[in-house]
C-alpha cells in the first residue's frame, strides 16, 4: 500500500477507506474492475475513466475497459487502443502521469475520428506483487480544471486498494475453481462407486442398466440419458432416463452417425445434435439441441453407447468437464454391464443344463408311473376283448375305467408338479400346508408339520426345490409304508434351509439310501441341482431324510 499523501483531506480519506472496503468485499474480478472505474471518476470528478489490462508479456494492452462513453460512440471510434502513444508511456514507465493537455505531449498520437475531446489526463499504474498488471486512466476533470496532486494521491491509494482487491478476487476464483473441480471429481467418484456397488451387489442386467442411466444423468445434470447396446449391426435402446417421448425407435443402425464413436472408441460432443447425428435424436424419441456420446468399452470390446442429451442449463451444451466426467463414469459402467451380461448368459446356460438334467428324472418317473399304468390298462382291455360273456366283459371294462381315472389323476399331478400354482400365488408355507393336508387325507397318513419360514420370500427355484423334496419324500412313504406316521419340519435360517422328513415306521424309505430306487435317485438329483446335500439314515424306528440347501432370498 502506498504512503498516503498529506494533500488528501479527511473527507476524501474517509471515501478512500470506504472504497477500499467496498472493493475488497467483491469476490468477482469483473465487479471489482467495474467498481474501480466508477470510484476513479467519483474521487476525481473525471468525466471518462478507462482501465487497460496488460498482456502476459506486459508489452501492450490485452483488454481495455471504459466508462462514460456510450455504445454509439464506441462503435464510431472502432478498435480499442493497444497501448501506444500516451497510454504506452505508463506501460514503459509504470509511474503516475498527470497532464494539463494530453494532446501536446510529444508521444501523443492524437485521437481517432469520432473520439470525444479529452484534454486533462491522469494515469496511475496498478501494481500486483511488484509487477505491473494494468493502468487506470482518467480524463476531462469537471469544470475543465486540471487534476490535482490530491487527485493523484487519491488515485494512487485507490490503485493500491484495487491491486489488493483484484488479487483477492483472483485467489478466490482460483479456490472456487478448484472447489468446483473437487466437487466434479467427487460426483464422479460417487457415481463410479455406485456402479461399483452395482457390480458387487447387482447381477440383474436390467437393474444395472437402470442404475447406469440414472447415475449418469445426475452426474452431468442431463435432461435425458440412454444406453444403446450393440447387437450385430444394430444398436438396441436398453435403458433410458429423463425426458423422452413415446414411440421412439427401439433399434437403430450401428453405422453412419455413430461410426466415429464406435470404431475409434472416442467421445463425441455435438452442439447441433440433429444435424451432426443425422436426425437420430428424433428417431430415438428425444428432442435435443446438444448431445454427448461416450462408448462403453470393456477390455477393448465396444458394448454400446452411453448418450446424454441437453444439459439442464440455459444453453444446454455440454462442457469438456462433462465429457471427462462421463467418460470416467462410462469405464465403470461398461464393467458393470459386461459383468451383468456374463451373469445373465451363465444363468441361461445353467437353466438349459438344469432342464436337460431334469429330463432323465422325469423319464424315470413316467416309466415307473404313467407307462406302467398304461401297460396295465392295455392288459385290462385285452382281457375284456377275450371275455366270453357279458359279465366278464363288464368287469374288465369297469377295471379299465378305474385305471383310466387313475392315470388321468396321475397326469394332473404331472401338470401340477411342473410348477404348483400355490407357490406363485401363496408362497412356500401355504403351498406346503396344502400339500401335506391333501396327502394326509388322500393316503391316510398321520402327518405332524412344523414349517418356520421368514417373511421374505425365497427364490422361486429354491421354493420349488423344497416343495418337490417334501412331495417326493411323501410319495415314497405312501408307496413303501402306507398308513405311516410322518413328521415334516422345514426351517430357514440365515445361511441354510434345513428340511427333515421323519417316518415313524418299521421300514426305511424304499429300503435303502439314494441309489436304491428311482424315487430317491430323483430326490438326490433335485437337491444337488439346488446346491444342497441330502442325507438318509435309519431312525428309531423308521427313516430320517434330511436335505440342507443354501437359503437364497428373492429381491
Amino acid at each position: 500500500m502506498a504512503r498516503v499523501s498529506t494533500d488528501i483531506d479527511a473527507g476524501r480519506l474517509t471515501r478512500l477507506l470506504d472504497a477500499g472496503r467496498g472493493l475488497l468485499a467483491d469476490l468477482d474480478v469483473g465487479l471489482v474492475l467495474d467498481r474501480l472505474l466508477e470510484l476513479g471518476r467519483e474521487l476525481t470528478g473525471a468525466r471518462y475513466a478507462a482501465l487497460g489490462i496488460l498482456d502476459e508479456q506486459r508489452a501492450e494492452l490485452e483488454q481495455f475497459l471504459t466508462t462514460g462513453i456510450d455504445e454509439q460512440t464506441h462503435r464510431v471510434i472502432g478498435d480499442l487502443p493497444h497501448g501506444r502513444g500516451i497510454l504506452g508511456v505508463l506501460i514503459d514507465e509504470p509511474e503516475p502521469l498527470r497532464l494539463h493537455d494530453v494532446g501536446v505531449h510529444p508521444k501523443s498520437y492524437g485521437f481517432p475520428a469520432g473520439h470525444p475531446p479529452m484534454r486533462t489526463f491522469l494515469g496511475v499504474p496498478i501494481i500486483i506483487r511488484g509487477e505491473a498488471w494494468g493502468n487506470l486512466y482518467l480524463t476531462e476533470k469537471e469544470g475543465g480544471d486540471d487534476f490535482t496532486e490530491a487527485d493523484e494521491a487519491s488515485v494512487v491509494v485507490l490503485a493500491d486498494w484495487a491491486a489488493l482487491a483484484i488479487e483477492h478476487a483472483r485467489l478466490y476464483e482460483n479456490v472456487d475453481a478448484r472447489r468446483k473441480d473437487l466437487e466434479r471429481a467427487l460426483r464422479g467418484f460417487e457415481a463410479t462407486a455406485a456402479i461399483a456397488r452395482a457390480v458387487g451387489g447387482e447381477t440383474d442386467l436390467d437393474r444395472v442398466l437402470e442404475l447406469v442411466v440414472k447415475h449418469g444423468r445426475a452426474l452431468i445434470a442431463a435432461r435425458s440419458v440412454l444406453i444403446l447396446l450393440k447387437e450385430g449391426d444394430e444398436l438396441r435402446v436398453a435403458s433410458a432416463a429423463g425426458s423422452l417421448r413415446e414411440h421412439g425407435a427401439e433399434r437403430v443402425p450401428a453405422h453412419g452417425w455413430a461410426d466415429e464413436v464406435l470404431e475409434r472408441q472416442h467421445t463425441l460432443l455435438a452442439d447441433d445434435a440433429e444435424r451432426e447425428l443425422g436426425g437420430m435424436p428424433e428417431r430415438l424419441g428425444v428432442a435435443a439441441r446438444a448431445a454427448l456420446l461416450v462408448p462403453l468399452v470393456f477390455r477393448g470390446r465396444v458394448l454400446g453407447l452411453l448418450i446424454a442429451f441437453d444439459r439442464l442449463s440455459e444453453n444446454r451444451a455440454f462442457s469438456r468437464d462433462d465429457e471427462q466426467l462421463l467418460q470416467a463414469f462410462a469405464a465403470s459402467a461398461a464393467t458393470a454391464v459386461a459383468n451383468a451380461q456374463t451373469v445373465e448368459a451363465e444363468r441361461l446356460r445353467h437353466s438349459l443344463r438344469d432342464a436337460e438334467d431334469e429330463r432323465p428324472r422325469w423319464a424315470r418317473e413316467r416309466h415307473d408311473e404313467t407307462l406302467q399304468g398304461l401297460a396295465g390298462l392295455k392288459v385290462l382291455l385285452n382281457a375284456a376283448a377275450r371275455a366270453r360273456d357279458a359279465d366278464a366283459m363288464r368287469g374288465a371294462l369297469t377295471d379299465a375305467g378305474e385305471q383310466v381315472a387313475r392315470e388321468i389323476e396321475n397326469l394332473r399331478s404331472i401338470i401340477t408338479e411342473l410348477r404348483p400354482a400355490a407357490l406363485d400365488e401363496l408362497g412356500l408355507g401355504p403351498a406346503l400346508a396344502t400339500l401335506l393336508q391333501r396327502t394326509a387325507t388322500v393316503n391316510g397318513l398321520d402327518i405332524d408339520e412344523t414349517v418356520t419360514l421368514p417373511e421374505r420370500r425365497l427364490t422361486p427355484e429354491l421354493e420349488t426345490a423344497v416343495y418337490r423334496v417334501v412331495q417326493e419324500a411323501l410319495t415314497n412313504v405312501v408307496k413303501h409304508a402306507p398308513a405311516a406316521a410322518v413328521d415334516v419340519t422345514v426351517a430357514a435360517g440365515d445361511e441354510l434351509l434345513v428340511l427333515v422328513v421323519s417316518r415313524r415306521a418299521a421300514r426305511a424309505l424304499n429300503g435303502a439310501p439314494p441309489g436304491g430306487g428311482t424315487g430317491l435317485v430323483g430326490l438326490s438329483e433335485r437337491v444337488a441341482l439346488a446346491g444342497g446335500e441330502l442325507e438318509i439314515a435309519a431312525g428309531t424306528p423308521g427313516t430320517i431324510l434330511r436335505a440342507s440347501l443354501p437359503a437364497l432370498y428373492a429381491g
